[in-house]
């Protein structure tokens, strides 16, 4: 299977589709979930096209990693979270719903996270967090 330039995520780094901006450099992008499971559910997408954590380059994946610590510790701070949730999934058999590798931030407990993609929060709430969430990046 091959990059499909269409995907939500690549629509989003073309500005196609909006988004509540958390972080952005030349090769990576955070923004806020639609449909978080938690308050402050963030992901955090290189610009680059692969679909998985194995189709991303080197120098690409450690970039990615280098801003998902950057940006957990903004949300980790903004929410006052105790902990925060990374996670990253490979295929659909893995749970990957958007074929562009991302990571989700999620700060909070596992034993309270809700259902992805259940229910969406409204655009100003996300908008909000994503300036807090900013705020701490500085």
């Amino acid at each position: 299977m091959s990059y499909d330039s269409q995907n939500i995520f690549a629509k989003i780094l073309r500005a196609e589709n909006p988004c509540n901006k958390v972080y952005e450099d030349d090769a990576t992008l955070a923004f806020m979930d639609i449909m978080p499971q938690a308050p402050g559910h963030t992901i955090v997408i290189p610009k680059e096209p692969a679909m998985t954590l194995f189709d991303l380059s080197g120098a690409g994946a450690a970039n990615l990693i280098q801003v998902v610590q950057r940006v957990a510790a903004a949300v980790k701070q903004a929410m006052q979270a105790e902990g925060i949730m990374l996670m990253q999934l490979n295929g659909a058999a893995a749970g990957q719903t958007v074929d562009h590798i991302h990571f989700h931030i999620i700060p909070g407990s596992m034993h309270n996270l809700g259902k992805h993609a259940s229910s969406g929060n409204v655009a100003d709430d996300l908008a909000a967090l994503a300036e807090k969430i900013s705020a701490c990046l500085t």
